[in-house]
């Protein structure tokens, strides 16, 4: 006589198991992504307040120098003797273009040195997201710091220069409009340098082309015929933005609106050269 013994079935795993949620490759999630990859990086923080101190303090030391030899009767130079409060306190810039220029190429080519791109194009496969978002992100942090820096070095340089022929404020005609463009002029400069990074995928390549771009190459162009100069000279990445936070201008500078253009053109011709090589290039 046999005894069959019943086995009581065993619940699927399945069953027990939580069910795993479902994530989507969304753009306002891959701009949050690069949010925060932003600011857990040490040189974001530094190199931000670089171009903060630069911006600030280079515009209070000529603030200061030009008070200085005003009231010692010394000799100025055309450029000081020219000089107004919103030029003075924006003399920082040229210093401040390659702190936020460099940190857009760390931004990029930084993930290309560690690796780390690889995991975020595997997040984000289409690719083309994480660019645009790089870009943006770091451009409106990097034109609020810029436009914050340039607010604070017009109001402490005008109370130097308060009762010069130096001086003016906020109400003046112009002022606000320098200050802001100052401002987007460095947040694209950041954005140029994000694209170049990405472009290059090499730290030191993005930043020697920033710099050849930003410097170098307005000084060769400086070199050429006077004919040539008028041409080529106004429409330079460097002197086009210059005219955007010029308060005056002459035949040989373009307007602010076209200086605009002639950035934006700039910036966009760096990111599509960069989304190109996204698209077509291996990580």
């Amino acid at each position: 006589m046999s005894t069959l013994t019943a086995t009581p079935p065993t619940p699927a795993a399945h069953e027990d198991a939580p069910a795993r949620p479902a994530y989507r490759v969304t753009g306002r999630r891959v701009l949050a992504s690069e949010w925060a990859k932003l600011w857990s990086l040490r040189s974001t923080w530094i190199t931000l307040g670089l171009g903060l101190v630069f911006l600030i303090a280079f515009g209070v030391i000529a603030a200061s120098h030009y008070r200085s030899n005003l009231d010692s009767g010394r000799h100025m130079d055309r450029d000081f003797a020219t000089a107004t409060a919103a030029s003075l306190s924006l003399f920082g810039t040229n210093f401040a273009q390659l702190a936020l220029g460099v940190l857009g190429v760390l931004v990029t080519a930084g993930e290309y040195s560690t690796g780390m791109i690889r995991s975020t194009l595997a997040a984000v496969p289409r690719r083309l997201p994480v660019l645009w978002s790089k870009a943006s992100v770091y451009g409106l942090i990097a034109t609020g710091v810029a436009t914050v820096g340039a607010f604070v070095a017009f109001l402490v340089g005008s109370r130097i220069v308060a009762g010069t022929p130096a001086a003016m404020g906020l109400g003046h005609a112009g002022v606000v409009r320098v200050l802001l463009g100052a401002g987007l002029y460095l947040g694209l400069v950041g954005v140029i340098g994000t694209a170049l990074g990405a472009l290059l995928r090499s730290v030191a390549g993005g930043i020697s082309v920033l710099v050849a771009a930003l410097m170098l190459v307005p000084g060769l162009v400086s070199l050429l015929p006077t004919s040539w100069q008028g041409d080529i000279d106004p429409y330079l990445p460097s002197h086009a933005g210059e005219s955007i936070f010029a308060l005056t201008h002459d035949s040989t500078t373009l307007s602010p609106g076209a200086g605009l253009l002639v950035l934006l053109g700039w910036t966009i011709l760096a990111l599509a050269g960069a989304a190109y090589r996204l698209l077509r290039g291996d990580v």
